[in-house]
């Protein structure tokens, strides 16, 4: 079980890191009170749980509360709990910045200037700062940048691909898909519709797919798309986009389209991508 407790001055991106964490697959939980943290983790720890990954974030809001946060690390040493704890910082000229742009107030700073609840929830978070295992400095970093940083952290420095690509086939008439990020319109390829024997059939028929993929301007363009796809994919992973939907269109989305998704499904798969492959039109006909 991987355990990331997620602390740090208030506007220095804890939230960000959990959303992070959250499309990792980690099941997150923002603002736990500390004194619940060794039960929680006694749970999580437990040989039959079905929890893997846990992000937890602890912070300032719990007031008092947080003057249990080392008490509780103390215990899980004792429990020999592993876990890893990220200290998000930022310069307070920055924190300042953000807490001016977004209007709001700092958690310590009710009576008082954002500076100096800066300057004492600095003072507060001393010790757990110390005892961290990872500081990020946020001040001058892109959600891109944080992103790569947490992923090395929670990967132990090896590859990390969040990205889930979904490969969908549909038909024009039917309506474009309208979570594309990528369409591909096939409608210039010859039609197996006009073909009797295989009118009835849809590109997930051999048939089918040899007639589609027999055409030299169909290879062509397959040969095309993957290359291109080669340079996009490597590219939205560093970026850290999460989703990816390439659609393929035909008329009806049941035969042309159909058979180029499922190279295209292949060859990504092939390739170590997450990938999914969907037909929307294939069952409503030519």
């Amino acid at each position: 079980m991987q355990l990331i407790i997620v602390t740090g001055m208030s506007g220095a991106g804890k939230t960000t890191v959990l959303k992070i964490l959250e499309d990792m697959g980690y099941y997150c939980v923002d603002n736990m009170p500390p004194q619940l943290i060794t039960k929680f983790s006694e749970v999580c720890f437990q040989s039959n749980s079905l929890i893997e990954k846990v992000g937890l974030g602890i912070d300032i809001r719990g007031g008092k509360l947080f003057n249990d946060l080392l008490p509780a690390l103390e215990q899980m040493d004792k429990e020999q709990y592993q876990y890893t704890i990220i200290f998000l910082d930022s310069s307070d000229d920055t924190l300042v910045k953000r807490f001016n742009e977004t209007r709001r107030s700092h958690p310590l700073a009710k009576d008082m200037r954002i500076i100096d609840g800066i300057k004492q929830e600095r003072e507060l978070l001393k010790n757990v700062k110390d005892k961290s295992t990872h500081i990020i400095d946020t001040s001058h970093t892109l959600t891109r940048e944080l992103r790569e940083k947490v992923a090395e952290i929670a990967t132990g420095n090896k590859a990390f691909d969040s990205l889930m690509i979904t490969v969908l086939s549909f038909g024009f008439k039917h309506g474009l898909p309208t979570d594309s990020d990528l369409v591909f319109d096939v409608r210039f390829l010859p039609n197996p519709f006009y073909i009797s024997e295989l009118k009835a059939l849809s590109g997930n028929d051999k048939p089918v797919a040899d007639y589609v993929l027999g055409f030299e301007v169909s290879k062509k363009f397959l040969s095309m798309t993957n290359d291109m796809l080669k340079f996009l994919v490597p590219n939205y992973i560093n970026e850290g986009k999460n989703q990816l939907v390439i659609s393929i269109g035909c008329t009806g989305g049941r035969h042309r389209s159909v058979a180029l998704a499922n190279e295209v499904y292949n060859e990504l798969l092939n390739s170590g991508y997450n990938v999914y492959l969907k037909h929307r039109d294939c069952s409503l006909g030519g």
